[in-house]
């Protein structure tokens, strides 16, 4: 459009330092946000809404050099809290009773990372992280770094205080390498670090395995059989349990949306290869459970033709037989595993998918089960959680999906300890 007809923005009900929350995995957590005189602290206010849109009380700490690249106006808005430029007598360094959850340094510079490694503390920021590297020390925190500086600076004197902070503890986020600079990674992952450090989740240090997207059969060479999901359920899954502390392997079919790469994602390009990637996954590393939200193609032809087939070759006839159940095969094979096990359902009453829904359950331990021509207002995805015993959960949109799921694989293994205590 080359004119736009000037209109006032639509009416919203968040305050002016107001964040839309994407989640409260860091709910009632105090996080102190230490900005250092690198060139990223210019990206320091977005970093601290989105802590914010996670839950967070956020409070920012910044050098002089850090003030360079960055006003004191701008975090103290991003942030909806006064700013520490400096110490007074009130002895902000030490967060007497207003203490922290985590420490996050972003960026962290060359400069900083080396003092505070040699238990130099002489500025606000430094100081600040002498007293944090004590409470962590006890237990009481954590501690996050996020090194950000030019390639030529990657020292072996950085490495050796990189690695001697994280002996004694300190987690140090990976930076984004790009154009020979280590930079400040995208805000997600970020955010997903500190919320893994300081998660009492049941979940944290555990494995899972995430499978979404849907997953083809092979017709020829470059034609697939495949449905019309997109995957973003199952990186939704995904993201959620890693934000709690999980450790996730994701396999994702060939769909329309991307998951981010910190994820680490896996793609099946067929049914055959999906089913390798899900048992040896599985076989090769201790899981707690399965999330198996993939939509796996039902049938797949008796040949595949070689090559492409040619639209002059004619009418082309295709016989499919079905395809196996990987989640049979999985439960087969690895009976300690908490599943998860989805299914969709068209032109179904929703009796008769409950009906389904708890065969299902009964059989794996819990059903995810929807219906085409089921939507909420908005047309937000509508699914119910069945498990065994217990009443079916109702369910709007992919974030109250992975949060269900979330939910009862933390009540499972809740569980589990119990009764090995």
């Amino acid at each position: 459009m080359s004119h736009w007809t000037p209109h006032p923005p639509s009416p919203s009900t968040l305050g002016d330092h107001a964040v839309p929350r994407d989640g409260d995995h860091l709910a009632g957590k105090r996080i102190a946000l230490l900005v250092t005189g690198g060139i990223a602290a210019m990206k320091a206010p977005m970093l601290a809404r989105s802590l914010r849109r996670q839950g967070a009380q956020v409070t920012a700490f910044v050098s002089d050099e850090g003030l360079r690249y960055v006003t004191e106006e701008t975090l103290a808005w991003s942030t909806d809290r006064p700013v520490v430029t400096r110490l007074t007598a009130r002895a902000e360094h030490l967060s007497g009773g207003d203490s922290f959850h985590a420490y996050l340094v972003a960026p962290a510079t060359y400069n900083t990372i080396n003092k505070v490694a040699c238990g130099i503390a002489d500025g606000v920021i430094t100081s600040t992280l002498a007293s944090a590297l004590g409470r962590m020390e006890r237990g009481e925190c954590a501690v996050l770094i996020c090194p950000t500086m030019h390639g030529s600076m990657h020292t072996r004197i950085l490495t050796e205080s990189l690695e001697k902070l994280q002996q004694f503890g300190v987690t140090v986020v990976p930076p984004r390498d790009d154009y020979g600079k280590h930079n400040l990674p995208d805000d997600e992952p970020i955010v997903v670090s500190v919320c893994r450090a300081i998660s009492t989740s049941p979940l944290r240090g555990k494995r899972l395995l995430v499978t979404g997207g849907p997953v083809p059969s092979c017709l020829d060479a470059v034609r697939r059989i495949s449905s019309r999901f997109t995957g973003a359920l199952g990186i939704a899954i995904a993201k959620e349990l890693a934000h709690c502390g999980a450790d996730v392997d994701l396999v994702l079919g060939s769909g329309s949306v991307d998951a981010p790469l910190w994820l680490n994602p896996r793609i099946a390009s067929s049914v055959d290869q999906y089913e390798q990637m899900v048992l040896g996954s599985l076989a090769t590393t201790a899981h707690l459970g399965a999330v198996l939200s993939a939509a796996v193609a039902d049938f797949k032809p008796i040949d595949v033709r070689p090559g492409k087939v040619k639209t002059s070759d004619g009418d082309w006839t295709v016989h499919l037989r079905p395809t196996d159940k990987v989640i049979d095969a999985v439960h087969r094979r690895f009976q300690s595993l908490h599943l998860v096990g989805f299914k969709f359902e068209e032109t179904s009453s929703h009796e008769t998918l409950m009906e389904i829904a708890r065969a299902r359950a009964s059989a794996h331990g819990a059903c995810v089960a929807n219906r085409g021509e089921e939507n909420a207002p908005g047309s937000a995805q509508v699914a119910w959680l069945v498990v065994p015993g217990r009443e079916p959960v109702r369910l709007e949109g992919k974030p109250a999906i992975a949060t269900a799921i979330r939910v009862h694989l933390e009540h499972l293994e809740s569980i589990h300890r119990m009764a090995h205590n």
